[in-house]
């Protein structure tokens, strides 16, 4: 979701970044604190490194939990971004069952990690991302994060490819976009009733329901 950060530190609402990362050595660390910086400009964004065991998640259930609810207790973000609970790695998915646990007033939209286990699915949430924001997430990716520059996955075309089909599938006009699974969405429409308000209803032969 490196492009969708992009999107969002250039657009016109000023935004704050809460960078929760639960497994970490101290070379991975430095590289995320770095990478935040460069993805988010200096000011914009609190990197919080824990150093739990990385493949170990569900066995530490309790300390985790703890976590959480720290973090909870200090923000309340707009929208949260978490690993897909459909994911196939078991920190992965324990973090996501942890995110929907613990913010349950929250939009939370769930990202996808291309890699061996071949869980990418269909989504139903897309950002688009200019081509400018495509090749600087790769640039960025490639500087700030060399202890995965051996991993087989991490490659342009790779990262370039999957934004490109997202991109399809958005329909989007740079033809590339980050794709998410939100999972609920609760809508307001109190909007709606303003002079300006227009809705569409398409119903099947037997009406609205």
């Amino acid at each position: 979701m490196g492009g969708t950060l992009l999107e969002l530190v250039a657009g016109d609402t000023p935004v704050e970044v809460d960078w929760f990362v639960l497994t970490s050595t101290p070379e991975r660390a430095e590289e995320t604190r770095a990478s935040a910086e460069a993805f988010l400009g200096a000011g914009a964004g609190r990197v919080r490194v824990n150093t739990f065991r990385d493949g170990f998640l569900p066995f530490q259930a309790v300390e985790v939990k703890e976590a959480f609810e720290a973090l909870k207790a200090e923000v309340s973000p707009d929208v949260i971004f978490t690993h897909s609970r459909d994911d196939s790695h078991q920190d992965h998915r324990f973090v996501a069952e942890l995110t929907w646990n613990t913010w349950r007033n929250h939009a939370v939209l769930e990202y996808e990690i291309p890699k061996y286990d071949g869980d990418l699915g269909p989504l139903n949430a897309y950002v688009e991302v200019s081509e400018e924001h495509v090749r600087a997430k790769w640039d960025l990716l490639r500087e700030h994060y060399p202890s995965q520059a051996s991993r087989q996955w991490f490659s342009e075309d790779t990262f370039r490819g999957l934004m490109r089909l997202r991109g399809i599938e958005a329909n989007t006009s740079s033809g590339f976009a980050e794709g998410f699974r939100a999972r609920k969405l609760r809508l307001d429409f109190g909007a709606a009733s303003s002079a300006t308000g227009h809705a569409l209803e398409l119903a099947a032969a037997n009406g609205s329901r």
